[in-house]
């Protein structure tokens, strides 16, 4: 027999039962949500820091005094607009501690430009810091003297760059840092490829792949040193170890130096370059590039060296490193 206060007791049991399955399902609910805003809180704060107020961490300052900057190795030719406009950007990048200037013409540099120059390293350097200025003359005009060995180089990291391209600090500095994490690689802006010429059936047969092979596959082979940072073992490598039959072509040539750099480095290390992100403008109008019967020039270079190395040195890759401060995907 049930009584009713009995019946009563059970009711009210059921009722705190539902009332404690309630409140834990809003906790729940609570927990989630919470947990929810703290990852939206997180994502936010790491994708715009401004979002916070504290802004965009800027990289710290280098240490001068143990070879932790970057020397620009600049290459040029009688266009003194361009130089000039080149070194007054780049003297501002913090990681600068050395600029050479490699100059190749029949006539050493006037002493108004060498005055300007230095004057305008003087005036974009800040914080008592000491940009070294120096002009690499050389005797003949040659594409292999872009990589005559330095003496008594400040830096162990060379940024070998034209004067007609510039690149914003910002983008040099992330890629000094990507070089600094794998310094016996090349690290730069302007991908190539080399590619198998399936016409041939021995598959020793290469072509030289420009920009749209990159894009389309996401594979290159090599980083061209008109862009690009490399350790400062390399000038002194392709200056005293290259073959001379190779820095004869090249010089014959008037082409291909930078390609004879990637295979150089890639037989060194057996490893691909690695091809960094960065904005890039040119100043400039006119190069080697423009000339007609430019890639095909470079298919001969690529199978030529490859004959010279004994072997295909180069290494494809899908690799690219991106700051990841400034990607909202990656």
């Amino acid at each position: 027999m049930v009584t009713r206060t009995s019946l009563v007791g059970r009711r009210t049991a059921q009722k705190f039962r539902q009332a404690a399955i309630s409140a834990a399902g809003s906790l729940k609910i609570k927990l989630l949500l919470f947990c929810c805003f703290i990852f939206t809180l997180t994502l936010l704060a790491n994708r715009a820091p401004s979002f916070l107020g504290c802004g965009q961490q800027s990289i710290p300052p280098l240490d001068r005094t143990s070879r932790k900057g970057y020397t620009l190795l600049i290459n040029t030719w009688k266009r003194y607009d361009l130089l000039k406009q080149s070194i007054s950007h780049y003297t501002s990048c913090p990681g600068l501690d050395s600029i050479h200037i490699v100059w190749s013409e029949p006539d050493p540099p006037s002493d108004s430009l060498v005055k300007f120059l230095n004057h305008i390293v003087k005036s974009n350097t800040k914080n008592d810091r000491y940009i070294e200025l120096i002009f690499d003359i050389n005797k003949e005009d040659s594409l292999n003297n872009r990589f005559k060995e330095i003496k008594n180089p400040m830096t162990d990291a060379v940024f070998s760059i034209d004067d007609d391209i510039i690149f914003p600090c910002s983008s040099v500095e992330f890629a000094f840092g990507v070089w600094q994490s794998a310094p016996d690689t090349m690290v730069g802006f302007v991908p190539r490829i080399h590619l198998i010429n399936q016409l041939k059936e021995n598959g020793n047969s290469y072509i030289y792949g420009g920009w749209w092979p990159v894009w389309w596959t996401g594979t290159y082979s090599m980083i061209l040193s008109k862009a690009s940072f490399f350790h400062i073992k390399y000038l002194h490598m392709y200056t005293n170890e290259m073959p001379a039959s190779l820095l004869e072509y090249v010089k014959r040539n008037r082409n291909c130096e930078d390609i004879a750099m990637s295979f150089m480095v890639a037989n060194a290390t057996n490893a691909p370059p690695i091809w960094a992100k960065g904005n890039i403008f040119e100043i400039g109008s006119t190069g080697i590039s423009s000339l007609g019967g430019h890639s095909k020039k470079r298919t001969e270079c690529v199978n030529r060296f490859a004959s010279l190395f004994g072997r295909m040195p180069l290494v494809p890759t899908n690799v690219k490193a991106i700051d990841s401060r400034g990607a909202w995907f990656w």
